[in-house]
C-alpha cells in the first residue's frame, strides 16, 4: 500500500482499484463500478446533472469499459458520486472520454470529483495506453470548468454549439495523460 497525504483528507492507494478516502469522520470508497451500481448511479445522475440516461447506456460503458467507470461509496454502502467513461473508437490516437461525472451535494468541495476524475484518467492508462482524455461540460458549468482547467489541466479545444438537449452550448476540452512511468503522479497535475 502507499500512503500519500493532501490538505483535506487522508487516501490509502490499494490494489483492485479501490481508494479509500476519510472525509471529516466519514469514510469513502472509491472503486470501479460494477453492474450492480447502476441503479444508485441514476439515481445520483438524475439528482445532480440535467442530462439523464437510460439504464442501458450505463451498462453499455460498464460492459465495453469495465476498468473506466468508477463510484465513490459512502460507510452505509450508499453511492455518492461516480465517473462514467469509455474509450473514443474513432480516434487516430488512444483517446478516452468522460461520459459523465456527478457528485452529490452533500458530498461535494471534499475533492472526489478530482479523485473519481483521477481513478478514470489513470484506468485509461494502465489498461489502454490512453494519450489524452476528452470531455464535454455545459458552458455555464462554472464549477465543473474551474475543476477541469484549474485543477485538472483540460484546455477548450471546440465550442459545439446547441450539443445538449435544452440547446446549450458545449465546451469540449481534453488533456494530455501521463503514464506512470514518466511520472509517479502520473495523471493529475
Amino acid at each position: 500500500l502507499r500512503l500519500s497525504f493532501s490538505s483535506s483528507f487522508k487516501t490509502v492507494r490499494c490494489c483492485y482499484s479501490i481508494l479509500l478516502c476519510v472525509v471529516g469522520e466519514e469514510m469513502v470508497t472509491i472503486r470501479t463500478a460494477v453492474v450492480e451500481d447502476i441503479l444508485q448511479m441514476q439515481h445520483c445522475n438524475l439528482l445532480c446533472l440535467p442530462e439523464n440516461y437510460q439504464t442501458k447506456y450505463y451498462l453499455y460503458h460498464l460492459l465495453a469499459w469495465p476498468q473506466l467507470s468508477h463510484v465513490a461509496e459512502d460507510d452505509c454502502g450508499k453511492i455518492v458520486g461516480y465517473v462514467m467513461a469509455k474509450m473514443d473508437e474513432d480516434e487516430s490516437s488512444l483517446v478516452g472520454h468522460v461520459t459523465s461525472l456527478a457528485v452529490k451535494r452533500s458530498h461535494r468541495r471534499l475533492g472526489l470529483a478530482r479523485k473519481l476524475m483521477d481513478q478514470a484518467a489513470q484506468a485509461m492508462v494502465d489498461n489502454y495506453s490512453a494519450d489524452l482524455c476528452s470531455l464535454h461540460v455545459r458552458r455555464s458549468n462554472r464549477a465543473a470548468l474551474n475543476l477541469y482547467q484549474k485543477n485538472l489541466g483540460f484546455e477548450t479545444f471546440e465550442i459545439e454549439t446547441k450539443y445538449y438537449a435544452d440547446g446549450e452550448d458545449a465546451l469540449a476540452m481534453k488533456r494530455k495523460l501521463i503514464p506512470n512511468n514518466e511520472d509517479e503522479n502520473s495523471t493529475a497535475k
